[in-house]
Parts: structure tokens; C-alpha cells; sequence
């Protein structure tokens, strides 16, 4: 008898079992749009032209990082995948865009269907909280090339905006408000220095109870991607706003700038928000400094929006948790912290 794939470390019925369990989740996540089913080569989404003068698609791709690890840790696979898809969806709002679709992409040493369902299902959770359609996706076992237990997760989205109302930052001014959205926590970034600190240095594990967050290590590490597109896409569409950052790797030291036109910068002032305590861990066990820690971490703003002065009350009364954290100056592109 031949040497099978089976033999070699793909289950294809692990794989057939694996969609079997994802079929609800996904198909919870269609919009009117989508034409095909789980199971087709290509995901098809029929995009309504009459809604846009001059519709626009933007896509962002992304991954979850080392938090993966920490996932891995817990045993805990069902938020992971809300992150794959925060970190793609967010990027694309910061354009002014409306997320439409979503595709994901799972590797693994060895498929084990329960474990590809959970990732699933964050995907699909993701997906309904951003009011996209997960249409389809790719779930590749390789054994030899990740380790047995482990697996890596990535996607992409696309979204569509009227080319008018496309946000660049490029009508940002000097004396425009900085207005600063709370994060859920970590969200997906700064990962590896977490762990350098916490595990390496500190000897902290995922069980332990930590008494400053109200929970054990690894419930705080784990919490999802807060995604941002259903607070957020209201106010675009009603012009509001002049420019997003997404807080992302880099913190808000190196994103915001990355909205600034030539000549403008940007005034911080941390004392006008609250910085979770996570991050305090994180800058006391590791003695880490003010700059680094704001260069690497989103501090407790997940999200930021630049708006004139006039439109400051009209934000804060459809959005009150936005706070001024502070404002926009004559400068050469960068961030300054006032404290």
C-alpha cells in the first residue's frame, strides 16, 4: 500500500470537518451582497454602485503578531481572530472606508477542526462587529514547518469610500483638536516586548492573578482588538472628520504623524486621559522609558481623530468618550508630549 498524506501530516478529512464546524459563523456574517457560499474557489461580493458617485475600494492586510503566543499559552483560540480582523478593518476607516469583505488565512502544524472552528468564530465575531462579510478564506496544514501546536493568522479587508470623502489628513491645520478614542487594553501590538518583560524578566505566567488588573495575566493580554468602525463611520459620513490615526506599532509617537500635512504637528497631553493599567505593569517591571513606552504602545488610545474646532461638541455629543488629548500646531510632522 502507497504512503498516504495522511502519513505525511495532512488530514484532508480534518480539513472537511473543520469547515463543516465554521459554516454557521461565517454565514452569520453575510451581508446582502455576498454571492457565493462557504466552499467556493473565490468569494464573490456584488458591490452597490448607486450608493457612491465615485466609489473607491481600500484594503489593509494584517496580522495578529506574537500575541499569538500568549494565545497559544491559555489554550484560548476564540478572540484571536477578532484581532486578525481589528487590525485590518481599523486601518481601512482611518481612509474614510466602509469595510465590505473579509478574507482570512490560518497556517498550522497540525489542523485540529475544534481548534480552527474557535479561530473562526473570532473571525466571524470580528466581522459582525464591523459589519463586513467574511466571503472566504484558506486553512493550510503544514507539518515540518510550524511546530505541532502551533499557528499563525493573517487576513486582509476591503472597504469602499466616495473618492471626496477619502481622508488623508490633508486638510488638517494648525489649531485643529486631537480627540483621542479609549483602547481595549494591549489590542495586538508591542507583543514581543511584553513577553521579554513579563515572562522573561519578570517570571510572570498566564495563571498568575494580578491583583492591579483584576484578573489573571493572561485574560489582560488576551483582550480583544477594540474595533472602531461602528462608533467612527457615522461621523465620517457626515464630514466631520479630517484625519484618523490608527494606534498601531510605532504607538502614538510614530502614527500620527503619519496624517500631519508639511508644516503642522502635533501637542499631547497624557494627563487628559486614562492610561490602563496594563501598560503601568508593563513600564514599571520592565523600567521602561516615557518615550519608549509611547513609541511602542497605544497607551490607552486606541484611536485618534483630528477635527476643527467648530465640530468639537458635535463629535463629543454622538461620541462621548472622545476626549481632547490635544491639538494641532505649527511643526515639522511630529508628536510632542506636554506634561
Amino acid at each position: 500500500m502507497g504512503t498516504t498524506y495522511q502519513e505525511a501530516g495532512v488530514d484532508i478529512d480534518a480539513g472537511n470537518k473543520a469547515v463543516d464546524l465554521m459554516k454557521a459563523d461565517v454565514r452569520r456574517t453575510f451581508r446582502p451582497e455576498v454571492l457565493t457560499d462557504l466552499g467556493s474557489f473565490a468569494g464573490l461580493f456584488a458591490l452597490d454602485i448607486n450608493k457612491y458617485k465615485e466609489p473607491v475600494l481600500i484594503s489593509g492586510t494584517d496580522g495578529v503578531g506574537t500575541k499569538l503566543k500568549v494565545a497559544m499559552l491559555c489554550d484560548r483560540h476564540d478572540t484571536i481572530g477578532i484581532d486578525a480582523v481589528a487590525m485590518c478593518v481599523n486601518d481601512i476607516l482611518v481612509s474614510g472606508a466602509e469595510p465590505l469583505f473579509f478574507l482570512d488565512y490560518i497556517a498550522c502544524g497540525k489542523l485540529v477542526p475544534e481548534k480552527i472552528a474557535k479561530i473562526v468564530h473570532g473571525v466571524a465575531e470580528g466581522c459582525l462587529q464591523s459589519n463586513c462579510s467574511l466571503i472566504g478564506g484558506e486553512t493550510a496544514e503544514m507539518p515540518g514547518f510550524y511546530p505541532i501546536d502551533e499557528y499563525d493568522i493573517a487576513g486582509f479587508a476591503v472597504g469602499v469610500a466616495d473618492k471626496s470623502k477619502i481622508l488623508t489628513g490633508d486638510k488638517i491645520k494648525v489649531g485643529d483638536v486631537v480627540l483621542g478614542l479609549p483602547s481595549s487594553g494591549l489590542h495586538s501590538n508591542g507583543f514581543s516586548l511584553v513577553r521579554k518583560v513579563l515572562f522573561d524578566k519578570a517570571n510572570l505566567d498566564v495563571d498568575d492573578p494580578i491583583p492591579d488588573l483584576g484578573m489573571k495575566l493572561g485574560e489582560a493580554l488576551l483582550t480583544p482588538t477594540r474595533i472602531y468602525v461602528k462608533d467612527v463611520l457615522p461621523l465620517v459620513q457626515q464630514d466631520l472628520i479630517k484625519g484618523m490615526a490608527h494606534i498601531t506599532g510605532g504607538g502614538l509617537t510614530e502614527n500620527i504623524p503619519r496624517i500631519l500635512p508639511q508644516g503642522t504637528s502635533a501637542i499631547l497631553k497624557p494627563q487628559t486621559w486614562t492610561v490602563p493599567p496594563i501598560f503601568s505593569l508593563i513600564e514599571r517591571l520592565g523600567e521602561i522609558t516615557f518615550e519608549e513606552m509611547h513609541r511602542v504602545f497605544n497607551m490607552g488610545i486606541g484611536m485618534i481623530l483630528v477635527v476643527s474646532r467648530e465640530n468639537v461638541v458635535i463629535v463629543q455629543k454622538q461620541l462621548p468618550e472622545a476626549k481632547q488629548i490635544g491639538q494641532i500646531v505649527s511643526g515639522n510632522q511630529i508628536v510632542e508630549y506636554k506634561r
